[in-house]
């Protein structure tokens, strides 16, 4: 792990699980942590334990956001940007699983936006920040559940009108793939000494992921069962932590790691045509 003194994180999610670890482990290495949380008072609440555990008092911060409303995520980009002239990592790691299918203020399905659209909105606000913090890392928390999309993305019905939803986790699985093809498009449309963009797998962590029934069957019966086999949410952050701060992977773009290894993703996640048409359909879904 490098250290990582002068140098401002934001951290989507940085209130709870493993975006709450990372936040610890990227306050430790000496950063100033912003923790974006679409709840201020959990917000709040993570910023006091992250400076205790981190022995970072007065350098971590919390700012609202919600990511299943573009307006949210526009005031929070222009807030920021208010109060920080730079951004040196971006660590998108903000995410849901639902059991059923809602849309949002927006009009998007709830997964789509939060997972995806909403993060993909928010780099692209701070692209002037992150050139500032040069070179600059985007880290995107992907999931190894994208490997449950064998055929690609339906760009039919990325919304999941016509599709049987189900327990919402294939939903979830699409979304995850979209998290490796933004990264892999953000990266080749990127100068890699300005900014740099990789992609994890957390593991399997034993947060609050598909609890309380979100996710129908899938969370009241199976979770249970299998969660006592789930890493810690310490251990689900390391990843996230080693892109952050180390030295070696300055310069490393447009991959996908597993327990701090650089591994091939399925072969959806590697159509470069399909990174393309998200990235286009991405900003027309978002624009305005």
């Amino acid at each position: 792990m490098g250290r990582l003194e002068g140098r401002l994180a934001l951290i989507t999610g940085g209130n709870s699980g493993i975006g709450k670890e990372a936040a610890v482990g990227i306050a430790q290495a000496g950063a100033h942590v912003v923790v974006a949380a679409r709840n201020p008072v959990k917000g709040a609440a993570a910023v006091t334990e992250i400076e205790a555990r981190a022995g970072a008092q007065g350098r971590v911060e919390t700012m609202p956001i919600d990511l299943a409303s573009f307006a949210s995520v526009r005031a929070f980009a222009d807030a920021f940007s208010g109060r920080h002239d730079r951004l040196d990592i971006l660590l998108n790691n903000a995410g849901l699983v639902l059991r059923a299918r809602t849309e949002t203020v927006d009009g998007h399905e709830t997964q789509f936006q939060v997972n995806h659209l909403g993060h993909f909105l928010l780099t692209n606000l701070l692209r002037d920040a992150l050139a500032r913090g040069a070179p600059a890392r985007v880290i995107n928390v992907s999931s190894y559940a994208h490997t449950r999309v064998p055929k690609g993305l339906d760009f039919d019905d990325l919304e999941w009108e016509r599709r049987r939803y189900g327990s919402g986790f294939a939903v979830y699985s699409a979304t995850k793939l979209m998290n490796i093809l933004f990264t892999r498009e953000l990266a080749r449309r990127s100068d890699p000494d300005v900014l740099t963009a990789n992609a994890l797998h957390p593991g399997f962590v034993g947060s609050n992921f598909a609890r309380e029934g979100d996710v129908g069957l899938l969370g009241n019966i199976v979770m249970p069962l299998i969660r006592p086999f789930a890493i810690s949410s310490e251990k689900g952050a390391l990843t996230s932590i080693y892109l952050a701060t180390s030295p070696d992977v300055e310069g490393i773009t447009g991959q996908y790691f597993i327990k701090g290894q650089a591994v091939k993703p399925a072969s959806p996640a590697l159509d470069d045509a399909a990174a393309a048409r998200l990235w286009e359909i991405s900003e027309k879904l978002t624009a305005g």
